[in-house]
């Protein structure tokens, strides 16, 4: 089994030696803060609201988790993928922090 179906949060790479974890949010699905590809829908507000911010508990859950059995973690978020040159620059602290939680 694949190391990350045995992790918190179902990551969506994981780089062991590192103990470092990267995941790729969706910014609709899990409600990235003050992104306008997260703007919840005007219909179904209490179904939508009670999805997305469930979602949010889950992943700040898993992260709490991973980090208390020491793992580091990165989320980049689906907006953040169009910038190449944002993406580089997060990843490439990430891989060289050794605080970047």
């Amino acid at each position: 089994m694949p190391p990350n179906k045995d992790l918190p949060g179902k990551p969506d790479i994981v780089l062991p030696s590192r103990r470092k974890i990267i995941f790729v949010h969706g910014c609709f699905w899990h409600g990235h803060p003050g992104c306008r590809h997260a703007a919840r829908p005007t219909s179904n507000v209490e179904f939508w609201n009670k999805k997305i911010d469930a979602n949010i508990r889950r992943d700040t859950a898993a992260q709490q988790e991973l980090a208390a059995i020491g793992w580091q973690s990165l989320v980049i978020w689906q907006c953040e993928i169009r910038d190449q040159d944002v993406l580089k620059a997060h990843l490439q602290q990430f891989l060289t922090d050794a605080g970047c939680t």
